[in-house]
């Protein structure tokens, strides 16, 4: 009888599919193709599947793997052990769970998942800029500050009642928003009141928010080439086309819209203080001519604020909103940055004469933003602690900046020209004609440990490919050091260098 029992079936001639090259653990790809095959009925109930030892023999996986997968497959009720028995095909699949996932090489056709066209340009603009945080030269990292977070915690515990909590305001707390608003005022010379603001879940949603009142499909947005890839993808997701005007050392260049030469848009979205990537600030002039621009033409800009607070040389330049007479600019900024990004808090100030449509639309897409994190920021800024906190973080970053800057001159200057930026967290380099392809690099860099950006996957229109991005904030030395070297590695070797 226990010979009969344990006797080869039919399961014994069944392969699973594997692909070697493929990301997805090794686990993983087993149980799948196990799970796969019985939910289509080549695995057929009570079947014995084979041993660990025997199955490891012929599928050349490792007894451990093959276990695992087992496992998953009991705990989905695919599969049930019996005690010194082994390892069956459970009696009935569970409902609602057998959704066949077949693998190409299994056979079967491949089910039509059907995405808008939205997400579809979207997804055809590459994958996901992102970086790995761990790694030298990630971008949007944020340096500990000591004295910051006791505070934060302390003003934090005092607002740690339940019992009060509910919906809060559609625009947000009234005390933050007037915070801002007297805090835009004294450093950005942004002329606003507190019912002017809106609170968002950092400077994204503020540009979805945006983009959704003032656009609409079909509608022309001009950017600035290159452009941040967030924001360009926000108004993808809003069937807005896209125009990009070249950004230059003064900024994005307006020449073609002053000699007539394009159609004007709907809107603008422009980062002047800090132009993201490169790192240019918007002259005065040009400033000048895009508001004049704007308000003949009745168009909207949708000023971002990137970074504004980390100027380390010279005054900053008045916002676009500072220097707006015709209220045709929209202004946007975040604590991500200056504070932390977990905190989600961004802020919009839109024209007074448009706050009930802001108001009227905002609960469609988000009623309310989160009230506690509000409160925390709101006594930090009221209590007079920002601006001794961003003193502090500029001589940080003014420091990491200078300390990489240093060791990129004395290890990669015959590869790169560093682009000192005046503001920020981040910095461009150049090549110097030993190279012509930032991706290959970017690649060649990733493999090593290294994050170095490339600049040509945030492009519009133009082809350049010569720059690549790194961030500085957050930068401690041995990271600096470690990964100067294996960026100077990277330089050396023949993969990419042209001949």
């Amino acid at each position: 009888m226990t010979l009969n029992r344990r006797r080869e079936g039919p399961s014994g001639a069944f392969r699973p599919a594997i692909d070697p090259s493929s990301a997805a653990p090794l686990p993983r790809q087993l149980y799948l193709s196990l799970r796969n095959a019985i939910a289509g009925g080549r695995l057929t109930t009570g079947q014995r599947l084979p041993s660990t030892r025997l199955a490891s023999m012929e599928w050349r996986i490792s007894r451990g793997v093959i276990a695992e997968a087992y496992e998953i497959l009991i705990a989905e009720g695919f599969a049930v052990a019996r005690h010194g028995s082994g390892t069956y095909v459970a009696s009935s699949i569970p409902d609602g769970v057998a959704r066949d996932e077949r693998s190409a090489g299994e056979g079967g056709h491949p089910i039509r998942r059907s995405v808008s066209s939205a997400a579809t340009t979207i997804l055809t603009h590459g994958p996901s800029l992102e970086p790995q945080k761990a790694l030298p030269f990630v971008t949007g990292r944020i340096a500990h500050d000591e004295r910051t977070a006791r505070l934060l915690n302390r003003i934090g515990a005092r607002h740690m009642n339940y019992a009060v909590e509910g919906y809060g305001d559609i625009q947000g707390e009234k005390a933050l928003r007037a915070a801002i608003s007297a805090h835009l005022a004294v450093s950005r010379g942004v002329r606003c009141t507190a019912e002017q603001v809106f609170i968002t879940a950092g400077t994204q949603q503020a540009l979805d928010l945006a983009f959704r009142v003032l656009m609409t499909p079909g509608d022309t947005a001009v950017v600035e080439d290159p452009c941040y890839p967030p924001a360009r993808q926000c108004l993808a997701l809003n069937g807005i086309n896209v125009v990009g005007l070249p950004v230059d050392q003064d900024g994005i260049n307006i020449d073609k819209l002053m000699t007539g030469g394009m159609r004007p848009p709907s809107i603008f979205y422009v980062t002047p203080s800090n132009q993201y990537p490169v790192g240019s600030v918007l002259s005065l002039a040009r400033r000048l001519g895009l508001l004049a621009y704007a308000e003949e033409n009745d168009c909207w800009i949708v000023e971002d604020d990137y970074d504004s607070e980390f100027r380390y040389e010279g005054h900053p330049i008045a916002s676009l909103h500072g220097l707006d007479k015709s209220n045709r600019v929209l202004y946007t900024g975040t604590f991500s940055k200056a504070l932390l990004p977990s905190l989600r808090i961004g802020y919009l100030v839109v024209p007074a004469d448009l706050v009930s449509v802001f108001r009227a639309v905002r609960p469609a897409v988000d009623r309310c933003p989160a009230t506690f994190q509000q409160r925390v920021i709101a006594d930090f800024l009221d209590e007079g602690y920002f601006p001794a906190h961003l003193r502090r973080l500029r001589e940080r970053l003014r420091a990491s900046r200078d300390m990489l800057v240093g060791f990129l001159t004395e290890r990669v200057a015959e590869h790169v020209e560093v682009l000192l930026p005046d503001q920020g967290i981040n910095l461009t380099v150049k090549s110097t004609g030993t190279w012509s392809d930032d991706t290959i690099v970017s690649s060649a860099a990733l493999e090593r440990g290294v994050v170095v950006m490339p600049l040509s996957r945030m492009n519009v229109a133009t082809t350049d490919k010569s720059r690549l991005l790194l961030g500085f904030s957050a930068l401690s030395e041995q990271e600096a050091d470690m990964g100067t070297r294996l960026l100077a590695e990277v330089f050396r070797s023949k993969e990419f260098v042209d001949s």
